[in-house]
């Protein structure tokens, strides 16, 4: 019999649910399956790959799928660990199609082989973000506490925040359960907005699933040896343990996870204050990195963090260990670099503080620390006000005579003001439908262009995102779907239409393990041997590989991606190229050129570094090559 991919379908208006299955061969996993359904329907798709609950570490992502409020645009989120206890649904996706009258908790259980359990039961929402933890983590308390009993093994739930009903750019937050008790290990689904969606659109606060159903995983460790060892002379847990050194700990640097060997490493690279060191010179980016980062942010995470080995997983066996704790606060790099230094923040107290916040009132962090940091400079340069913004403090936002303690805990606080003005619509603060939308009416009533101050990459009319935290051009690229890794972000020098072909390539490279829910983490033998387990378990490794060509032709397809609107995007590519000549002294062949056009006009070279990099994108993914 073919192998088939089982989609429940669920109509949050009448609770009617049925089951499809989609041959596997047709499509192959999350994304594919995902963009087709999102095709015939506005759906919020929620599913695992073919490898989740296999021997295979990092198998178990979950990912969402669908239209994102923010981006405008198909879009693809995902989180870590989830994947397991979803895999015990015996689905391989739900797909959230019309909307729940009233805000409701959606409830899935599957005993044995007996039918799925659905059930969408209304709340007071409000009341319940308002309570014990606050936001989604009350949420998740009060969903545990409801229906945790139904279930005989440990559930997972997915939770949205306040951000999700009044903002564009809320996430879905989620904790392993073990013991019938929740970690502090947040993972997040954050880019993209897909919690504003599975609120806004499909009226689901939260989901609730679990169950006893058994598949025929792939288990067999000692056939999975023979794979590795034949490529590359080692076990598959051997293999995986070397290419995973960076996320558990890397002792070229005596520092782990992102957030560790990062800011080990990026020097005259750091990015400050809403970008504004891409100003400053190369010694003053390399003081505030020693003294701020250093010798105080990065130096409190490892003695708090690293040396006392305060590490967990997302909730699979794994040995990358990758989750770096501080007690309940989480240390991943973007959420602490956006709401850390980007803010004006250098301290891991205040960074707690703005960065548990956020996510408790549910925010995509990597976006929340881009429009914070943002609002701080408008009203640190005067262009807004306090009473504009609803807020009664004022940022310090430059590096002259900053008090690492007191100057972060006033930025944090000052943070935490304008999220609470972000969801209640304090002051002139309405960015319901996004910051493009709300700037566009700032600047008809002001005639100020404050969106030139913010780092984003627009699509289509009001779609946007901030970048990833890298100050590199591949941030900015015209790809049809930003803000994650779908694109190389590299900090070599490119010429900008073979920087496009790279963006194109790393695109394939990422839904190679995306369609089939593998964590990027474990990319280092994953993108070479996923095609080959695919061969193994199915007879189609050709099949797949192909299948993901027209998968990243077909989301291309949708590409809405608009020329940089923002003075500030134009400024953060003009630098780095002045940066790699005079600071790194680059002499790649055609640098000094890309410099040259700036230079003499920063809006027209602009304009064909970026259209240049869209050439590249798009011959590199047509359908018919």
């Amino acid at each position: 019999m073919d192998a088939t991919q089982k989609v429940l379908f669920i109509d949050g208006l009448t609770e009617f649910y049925k089951v499809r299955r989609y041959k596997v061969g047709d499509y192959f996993g999350p994304i594919d399956l995902g963009i087709h359904i999102s095709d015939n329907y506005n759906t919020l798709n929620i599913g695992v790959g073919l490898l989740a609950g296999s021997i295979f570490p990092g198998s178990n992502r979950l990912f969402f799928s669908g239209f994102s409020p923010s981006w405008r645009g198909f879009y693809v989120s995902s989180m870590g660990g989830a994947g397991l206890v979803f895999d015990n649904l015996g689905v391989n996706m739900i797909s959230l199609i019309r909307k729940a009258p009233v805000p409701s908790i959606l409830y899935l259980n599957r005993v044995h082989g007996e039918e799925i359990e659905v059930s969408v039961v209304p709340v007071d929402i409000n009341a319940i973000w308002a309570s014990g933890r606050k936001g989604v983590y009350a949420l998740m308390d009060y969903t545990y506490e409801k229906f945790g009993d139904k279930y005989e093994n440990d559930p997972r739930i997915l939770a949205t925040g306040p951000a999700a009903m009044s903002t564009d750019f809320g996430g879905i937050c989620s904790v392993p359960i073990t013991n019938k008790k929740m970690s502090f290990v947040d993972t997040w689904a954050g880019r993209g907005g897909l919690g504003s969606k599975m609120v806004q659109d499909h009226g689901i606060v939260a989901i609730i699933y679990g169950g006893t159903f058994v598949d025929e995983d792939f288990r067999d460790r000692k056939v999975a040896d023979e794979w590795f060892e034949n490529k590359y002379n080692q076990k598959l847990i051997a293999k995986d343990f070397d290419s995973t050194t960076k996320y558990r700990f890397d002792p070229k640097f005596n520092t782990g996870g992102t957030f560790g060997v990062n800011y080990s490493t990026v020097n005259g690279k750091i990015i400050a204050f809403n970008y504004k060191t891409i100003y400053q010179t190369e010694g003053e980016r390399e003081t505030l990195h020693k003294n701020l980062v250093i010798d105080h942010y990065l130096k409190q995470f490892n003695e708090e963090t690293i040396k006392p080995k305060q590490q967990a997983t997302c909730g699979e066996p794994c040995s990358a260990v990758c989750k770096k704790m501080n007690n309940e606060f989480k240390k991943d790099f973007e959420p602490y670099q956006a709401m850390g230094p980007l803010c004006g923040i250098f301290d891991q107290r205040a960074a707690e503080t703005l960065n548990h916040y956020a996510d408790a009132m549910g925010f995509d962090a990597i976006s929340c620390g881009g429009v914070l940091a943002w609002f701080m400079e408008l009203l640190a340069e005067g262009e807004l006000t306090k009473e504009d913004l609803g807020v009664t403090r004022m940022p310090k936002f430059d590096m002259e005579g900053f008090d690492i303690l007191k100057d972060s805990e006033n930025n944090a606080l000052l943070g935490l003001e304008l999220i609470d003005a972000m969801i209640n619509k304090k002051g002139i603060v309405d960015i319901s439908q996004g910051v493009r939308k709300w700037a566009r009416k700032v600047h008809k009533n002001t005639g100020i262009k404050i969106i030139d101050r913010l780092v984003y990459i627009a699509h289509g009319r009001k779609g946007w995102m901030v970048p990833n935290q890298y100050w590199t051009p591949g941030v900015l690229a015209p790809m049809a779907i930003m803000g994650k890794y779908y694109m190389y972000y590299g900090t070599d020098f490119i010429e900008p239409r073979e920087l496009g072909r790279k963006c194109a390539e790393r695109l394939k490279k990422e839904l190679i393990l995306d369609n089939l829910g593998v964590c990027r983490f474990h990319r280092g033998w994953a993108e070479d041997m996923v095609p080959e387990v695919m061969e193994s378990l199915y007879g189609m490794k050709d099949a797949y590989l192909s299948s993901i060509s027209v998968l990243a032709s077909r989301i291309n397809s949708r590409n809405a991606s608009i020329v940089w609107e923002s003075e500030r995007d134009f400024d953060f590519v003009y630098t780095f190229l002045k940066r790699k000549s005079e600071v790194e002294n680059d002499t790649t062949p055609g640098l000094e050129k890309w410099i040259a056009e700036f230079e003499k006009d920063k809006n027209e070279a602009g304009l064909n570094f970026w259209f240049e990099m869209l050439k590249g994108i798009d011959e590199s993914l047509r359908d018919f090559q």
